[in-house]
């Protein structure tokens, strides 16, 4: 069995557990949840979602999502607003408080994430980005069907690059 700690996939999964844990403990001082700044993200990213829509972006169950977005209300930190035309969906947008709470929390991340790359220079931690960016291109676009990854593994090849279990050998 290979030594899973030199898998990418490994440490990829590794580094952004670490980093949600130590985002996680930086903004609790502020008496948000971990599920309160995602709702708040993905809906700063997308105003106006609806219940399913937020569901699927947060990966749960829409009763899960239906619940965070009452407390959130409650809090006075998201309003629902009706779809003209259709009475039944239920749009969700932040308030101006919710407003100010991300950019606090944005402020945490970016601190989280300047602590994380610390021991990178400028040049690496571009490097990392633009490599990530890539990898997350092509798993969006459909980068993990067999077509695209036996291309991939084609591409690889013609640069001399073999892969052993599943890892890229020298």
């Amino acid at each position: 069995m290979p030594n899973t700690d030199e898998y990418i996939g490994v440490v990829i999964s590794d580094v952004a557990r670490l980093l949600r844990t130590e985002f996680d403990r930086r903004v609790r001082r502020l008496g948000i949840t971990r599920g309160q700044w995602l709702v708040l993200t993905r809906l700063h990213r997308r105003p106006g979602a609806s219940h399913s829509e937020l569901a699927e972006m947060m990966e749960v169950e829409k009763a899960t999502a239906g619940r965070m977005i009452d407390r959130l209300v409650a809090n006075g930190w998201v309003e629902r607003r009706g779809e003209p035309g259709d009475r039944r969906v239920k749009r969700v947008y932040l308030t101006p408080e919710a407003e100010r709470v991300h950019k606090r929390i944005w402020r945490v991340a970016e601190d989280t994430v300047e602590t994380a790359l610390a021991d990178l220079s400028a040049r690496e931690s571009k490097q990392l980005f633009t490599l990530l960016q890539r990898v997350k291109e092509t798993l969006v676009s459909g980068g993990n069907g067999s077509a695209s990854l036996a291309a991939a593994s084609r591409s690889l090849a013609s640069r001399g690059v073999r892969r052993l279990n599943g890892r890229v050998a020298p």
